[in-house]
């Protein structure tokens, strides 16, 4: 586990804002995957967990936001990030997966738009 531990902080440290932000968005996927799974398992205690983890990396991303330099494309990240917040209280409250799942599919498109914006950078770089 040591060595996994590593590799991990290891691809944090040398990681571009970029990709940084593509690991943020898979962090929270597979939390809210997670979820949905214990909530359709019907383990509760499980999903809410899950549902925080992935509530707090959607926190941080929001957070990182800088609306001055980002304008209007940091504007709406913002609203999409509050949308999915309060998307996963309500799926929360009611324990209804597919709430959680709308907000997978919701970041695992805009997981999409930040991998080609990486991918670009790293090919700039290179």
């Amino acid at each position: 586990m040591q060595v996994k531990q590593a590799y991990a902080e290891s691809s944090v440290l040398t990681a571009s804002p970029e990709r940084l932000v593509v690991m943020l968005y898979d962090g929270a996927i597979r939390f809210l995957r997670q979820a949905a799974h214990a909530m359709r398992e019907g383990t509760p205690e499980q999903a809410n967990d899950r549902l925080a983890r992935a509530n707090a990396i959607i926190t941080e991303l929001n957070c990182a936001l800088d609306v001055e330099r980002g304008g209007e494309v940091a504007q709406r990240l913002r609203m999409i990030y509050l949308f999915c917040k309060r998307h996963t209280a309500d799926a929360s409250v009611q324990r209804d997966p597919a709430g959680v799942d709308a907000v997978v599919k919701l970041l695992s498109e805009l997981r999409e738009s930040w991998a080609q914006v990486a991918d670009q950078s790293a090919a700039a770089v290179a």
